[in-house]
């Protein structure tokens, strides 16, 4: 389904289970993501949920603007908030993944009242501190320069390659091969602007809003991924309803690396709408 808003096109894939209007569930991918990174999740989650998989701006099937505003965090949650209006006017849940958990927090801390639960996998808050948010943000333009400057290719085989995705060579060869081809159907400039426009160091930070987010959360991450377990064992301690779960033997991408687990999970938080 091609969504059309006032600047831009999103595509989203659905799956339909009902006819409810009040059982929906959006599912937000990562960097370098797509919507069909769910697919094998997707038909083994609760039937009793109507599915939305976003192609967030700047990537998969959606619009790929050279205008660097349309990537804000501000922006995101908009283009968010118009989707989830599409379908339903009722409180949905969102799920996100890495960069699309930071998209998936960033719309609750503006529209809580449009959730009833939030699913964070392997997500940060941002950064707090001035320096460090500068230091990122200096990264991020060096990344968003690299993929303007060469090949998809190129990028994709050195962005699957970076430490915090070590994890993922164990896999299988046909596995990684999907993904890497799933990756590299995204558009460089699409890719650069949404490190131009919502980097870690340049969304605005959210660690001191947690606590008025009260939605039933899930947090999800990886034991092989100490950095974001450790920013996720903090997060909890900030959110007045929510549960950590963290999966052995997963690295950042838990739904990709253990796809049964990750399955399981959501479906045990699902029981509780």
């Amino acid at each position: 389904m091609e969504i059309k808003l006032s600047n831009i096109t999103i595509h989203a894939e659905e799956y339909f289970n009902n006819s409810s209007s009040d059982n929906f569930i959006f599912f937000l991918h990562g960097f370098t993501g797509s919507s069909q990174d769910w697919n094998e999740i997707v038909p083994l989650l609760n039937k009793r949920f109507n599915i939305i998989a976003i192609d967030l701006i700047g990537h998969g099937k959606s619009s790929s603007p050279g205008d660097t505003n349309l990537y804000t965090a501000e922006s995101i949650t908009e283009q968010i908030r118009e989707v989830i209006l599409h379908y339903t006017n009722e409180p949905v849940i969102i799920a996100g993944y890495s960069m699309g958990g930071r998209a998936a927090l960033s719309f609750a801390s503006r529209y809580p009242e449009m959730l009833r639960g939030l699913i964070l996998e392997s997500t940060s808050a941002g950064i707090n501190y001035p320096d460090l948010r500068k230091d990122r943000a200096e990264q991020d333009e060096k990344l968003a320069e690299f993929i303007e400057t060469h090949s998809m290719e190129e990028f994709v085989d050195y962005w699957m390659n970076i430490s915090l995705f070590e994890s993922q060579k164990k896999l299988p060869a046909k596995k990684l091969t999907t993904v890497r081809k799933s990756k590299l159907k995204n558009s460089r400039t699409g890719l650069a602007n949404s490190l131009r426009g919502f980097s870690t160091g340049k969304m605005p930070a959210l660690n001191n809003d947690i606590h008025s987010i009260n939605i039933t959360t899930l947090l999800i991450s990886g034991s092989l991924d100490s950095k974001y377990t450790g920013i996720n064992t903090e997060l909890f301690k900030s959110f007045p309803s929510a549960t950590h779960i963290i999966i052995e033997n997963a690295g950042h991408n838990v739904h990709l690396e253990r796809p049964s687990l990750f399955i399981d999970v959501i479906n045990d938080f699902l029981n509780k709408f």
